[in-house]
């Protein structure tokens, strides 16, 4: 997830568009994308991608770059968690039920990776101890409140560093796996 260096995922009011995402970075999230076997969405985090990705590779202007991630984005089978969300179309698959045992089931079906995507769902995984990996996109920006990237207070998890990679923009990665 992106991340602002004071640990927020989106402004108090949600606002998502802080981030500053080059390209070479955007590769890195589109790569990613591709190697993802189900991608999990909180409600809110859904309603954004959903309103954009699903046809952004047909919108007028659009860089080849972002038409390749709009292509991997739709490829990959969606998971959203909430129980407010109409009924989804194509590959999403609306959870209304318990988050926690339907992403246990996933993570024990090994699919392939999953990805986390929403603070709440996340939070909800971690205090679960369903987290294998952290993936921190650290943007050189405070924020100064509004939705935390790690909003489960309470929980411990040891790490172990797995890699660290600076980006054009002054935005490091690090990813973390968790001790077992």
């Amino acid at each position: 997830m992106n991340v602002s260096l004071d640990g927020y995922v989106a402004t108090p009011d949600g606002d998502l568009g802080w981030a500053s995402v080059d390209d070479e970075l955007f590769r890195w999230w589109s790569d990613r994308v591709a190697g993802t076997g189900t991608t999990l969405y909180g409600r809110r985090l859904w309603e954004a991608m959903a309103g954009h990705w699903p046809t952004a590779d047909r919108q007028p202007g659009v860089t080849p770059l972002h038409a390749e991630y709009a292509r991997r984005w739709r490829a990959v089978p969606k998971v959203v968690f909430s129980t407010t969300t109409a009924p989804l179309d194509g590959d999403a698959r609306l959870v209304a039920g318990d988050a926690v045992a339907e992403m246990t089931r996933l993570k024990e079906e090994d699919g392939g990776p999953l990805d986390v995507g929403g603070a709440t769902l996340a939070a909800a995984a971690v205090r679960a101890g369903l987290v294998d990996e952290y993936v921190l996109v650290t943007h050189p920006v405070l924020l100064g409140g509004g939705t935390p990237f790690f909003p489960a207070p309470g929980v411990r998890a040891d790490l172990d560093l797995v890699e660290t990679r600076p980006f054009p923009g002054r935005v490091l990665l690090t990813r973390y796996a968790t001790r077992r």
